[in-house]
């Protein structure tokens, strides 16, 4: 003879979790002058952040990177002198944002000018775009400095936009801080 018994302890229904992402501490903000050496500019960056000179082989002196690990996150900055150009950099600067349609749901566009001879524009792009946040200054004469933020992960905007969010926040400090030398 075989017993068998068969138990039960409810309907409970098990559903599989739904995908999560890593919490983001972000860092306090404190910001320290950058001022490299034989560059005609300067501005307030992030502590978190470290400069280091670009050093590829097509990179210019006053080309630099702003690096945030914390945030697994760069700053690319390329200065360039004019020499009655001006319009050729702003149109380079229009051309390399506006590659970033393909994955962009938006691009606005922020005219700034904090102090007298600096000025330019903020663009935030949002959806999936490789950069969010880009910008220019130039005083329209003697000097134009462009800016693009990039992470080191697949845009996603979701997950990312509280430190693009943040980010966006430092650039506009960065920039009130800024002046030419």
């Amino acid at each position: 003879m075989c017993n068998v018994l068969i138990s039960s302890c409810g309907e409970e229904e098990t559903h599989p979790k739904p995908r999560g992402f890593f919490r983001i501490e972000l860092p306090e903000r404190t910001f320290e002058m950058f001022d490299p050496a034989g560059c005609p500019f300067k501005f307030e960056i992030p502590d978190y952040a470290i400069a280091v000179k670009d050093t590829n082989s097509l990179a210019e002196p006053c080309w630099y990177y702003l690096i945030m690990p914390k945030l697994n996150a760069q700053l690319y900055l390329t200065y360039k002198p004019l020499h009655g150009d001006v319009d050729k950099y702003l149109e380079d600067t229009h051309t390399l944002v506006y590659k970033h349609t393909a994955r962009a749901s938006s691009i606005d566009e922020q005219v700034i000018q904090f102090k007298p001879g600096v000025s330019g524009v903020i663009y935030s792009l949002g959806g999936d775009a490789a950069s969010a946040t880009q910008f220019f200054v130039t005083d329209s004469v003697n000097h134009f400095l462009r800016g693009a933020i990039y992470f080191n992960v697949l845009p996603n905007a979701d997950s990312l936009a509280p430190v693009q969010d943040y980010l966006r926040e430092d650039v506009l400090h960065m920039l009130k801080s800024f002046e030419w030398k």
